[in-house]
């Protein structure tokens, strides 16, 4: 039988080229096994033992108002206000009653203020008037109010009141979890539905907070310090087909 002939050089080369970008481009895979699951949590939660929420507040209420007023602003801005508004309108039936100039004055800093004012506002009428002045303690009931998402009311359940019902997902925790390969996603609801699949539930709480902290700390958008990660050896950012955003 005739000995098999090499192909030319030029093909082999070409070959080759085509062969890495289509490794390069191949979709992602999951990686969402019981097993590695158990790491990841295992190295957040000895990087970030008693990890909780940064806002500042002594209530659910001030943590829901705090939560709002977080959207598009760093924790570290609505603690340098939260103090202040809520000297002023200390109750959800003080802040009902407030005028809305007053109001975006005080949380002008925090950005979009117009709208944020109109939002915590309405959260105020909203528990004063249908909840007796308390903040509920469903996501249902808090989806209800202006300014609430599912984000807030994650918060708002797992922090003041340690309710799993879902796992936040701001922006550090949509970036870790496709940099971690748990999810395709990137959209939060999305996102979550495919967190709380895999992530067990007496961990929902803990694991938002540990992955927020994560993301700040060494996981950061641009750079992330590899080197200092609790979970590196779970991760691949480096494989260019996965988004750091």
């Amino acid at each position: 039988m005739p000995a098999r002939k090499k192909a030319p050089a030029k093909k082999r080369a070409v070959k080759a080229v085509k062969k890495t970008a289509a490794k390069k481009h191949a979709k992602p895979q999951l990686k969402t096994s019981p097993v590695r699951i158990a790491k990841i949590i295992a190295g957040l939660q000895k990087a970030y033992p008693g990890a909780t929420c940064a806002l500042v507040h002594s209530n659910a209420w001030e943590l829901l108002i705090a939560t709002i007023l977080s959207a598009q602003c760093t924790d570290v801005r609505v603690n340098m206000v939260t103090p202040t508004l809520f000297r002023r309108f200390p109750t959800p039936a003080a802040m009902a009653k407030a005028p809305l100039p007053e109001l975006e004055e005080l949380i002008r800093t925090t950005g979009f203020f117009r709208n944020k004012a109109k939002s915590i506002s309405g959260a105020a009428k909203g528990v004063v008037e249908r909840f007796g002045g308390k903040v509920p303690q469903t996501m249902d009931e808090l989806l209800s109010l202006p300014g609430v998402a599912r984000k807030t009311g994650n918060v708002v359940l797992g922090t003041a009141y340690g309710i799993a019902d879902g796992i936040v997902v701001d922006t550090h925790v949509l970036r870790l979890s496709r940099r971690l390969e748990l999810t395709l996603n990137t959209e939060p609801k999305k996102v979550e539905q495919d967190l709380v699949k895999i992530i067990p539930k007496d961990h929902w709480i803990d694991f938002s907070h540990e992955l927020i902290l994560h993301g700040r700390a060494i996981c950061i958008a641009r750079k992330p310090r590899c080197a200092d990660c609790t979970i590196e050896g779970e991760c691949n950012s480096s494989d260019k087909t996965w988004s750091s955003h």
